[in-house]
């Protein structure tokens, strides 16, 4: 590791290959937690390539314990985290939006580490058993159209670097790594990112699969659409650049998205949205997510009616249905 640490400081880069290398050897337990704690806080300091991405994500996914979902269409509503901006579970609902409206997703999740609340904490205190059983997820895909992946079970490396991560409090290239390393490898793909950098390191990766993807950046810094401003969407046909207004909307607030204090109160602010009792910011957020996820499945479709199959789901009380029938 003081080799690895040294290329850094002299500001070189690593191959795919050799950052497949470190990510493998700090999952095995090769190096000590105050070596990877110092690895961790140098990238944070510099910019990632796209080779070095591709190595840590290829070595991630390796390590993993796979589930496969022969016969689904899946898709993954995963966003990175890091954005510091401590909004309420905007991805989590909007996957059940979608499960309620008829697709299947396979939402791979963790619990906050640089925010306040991920959504495998207001999962838990939902009541949901976390699992990595394969029967058991396939009878949660069959009957509630989504199924929780919660990262720990399935990633020996998060083993190893969970504490050193919640010690840090800050992000790091983990949080960049989430929504490539869906154990079970959806087709389908919408994930909110962080900064635009990472957003089109994203874009040349997924450009190398047949995964079909919607790559999203709200260009005031959320790593999902905000409506607090302008947003990009890149995907299979290209790069595109929405405003708030085209949309239809007002631009909301940034206090209108906010997650509360505690897991108590993320969990109470989301129940209130995915029982319909959400606002119009609340919902109009969600809602703009959920229909771009449906969009990435049906490109040829408008935005508004992939707003409107999602409108149905959640006041239509489908996306409540879909979460109650997941927890029991």
């Amino acid at each position: 590791m003081k080799e690895i640490l040294r290329h850094l400081f002299e500001y070189k880069s690593f191959s795919r290959k050799e950052a497949y290398e470190i990510l493998t050897n700090i999952a095995t337990g090769k190096y000590d937690s105050h070596q990877i704690a110092a690895f961790m806080t140098t990238y944070g300091m510099r910019s990632i390539r796209v080779e070095e991405l591709g190595g840590f994500r290829d070595a991630m996914y390796d390590l993993c314990l796979k589930v496969d979902f022969d016969g689904y269409d899946l898709i993954d509503m995963c966003g990175t985290g890091g954005d510091g901006k401590n909004t309420f579970n905007i991805s989590t609902l909007a996957s059940f939006v979608v499960a309620g409206a008829g697709y299947h997703v396979a939402k791979h999740g963790n619990v906050g580490v640089s925010s306040g609340c991920g959504s495998s904490n207001v999962m838990e205190h939902l009541g949901y058993t976390f699992t990595n059983d394969k029967d058991a997820l396939h009878r949660q895909l069959e009957q509630a159209n989504i199924c929780f992946l919660h990262a720990p079970l399935f990633h020996p490396a998060m083993k190893t670097v969970a504490p050193i991560r919640r010690a840090l409090g800050v992000k790091t290239f983990f949080n960049m790594l989430g929504p490539l390393t869906n154990p079970a490898n959806p087709k389908f793909q919408s994930v909110g990112v962080f900064s635009l950098e990472l957003a089109r390191l994203y874009g040349y990766l997924y450009q190398t699969t047949t995964k079909q993807y919607s790559i999203i950046h709200a260009l005031d810094g959320y790593d999902e659409i905000s409506l607090t401003g302008d947003f990009k969407i890149i995907n299979n046909a290209g790069e595109s650049y929405y405003t708030v207004d085209e949309l239809g909307f007002e631009p909301i607030a940034a206090a209108d998205l906010a997650g509360g204090d505690d897991v108590e109160d993320a969990t109470h602010i989301f129940k209130q949205i995915i029982d319909g009792k959400g606002n119009a910011q609340q919902n109009a957020v969600v809602l703009t997510n959920a229909a771009f996820a449906i969009k990435t499945f049906h490109p040829e479709k408008t935005f508004g009616d992939c707003y409107y199959e999602a409108e149905s789901s959640l006041l239509g009380g489908k996306a409540a249905n879909s979460l109650k029938k997941l927890i029991n």
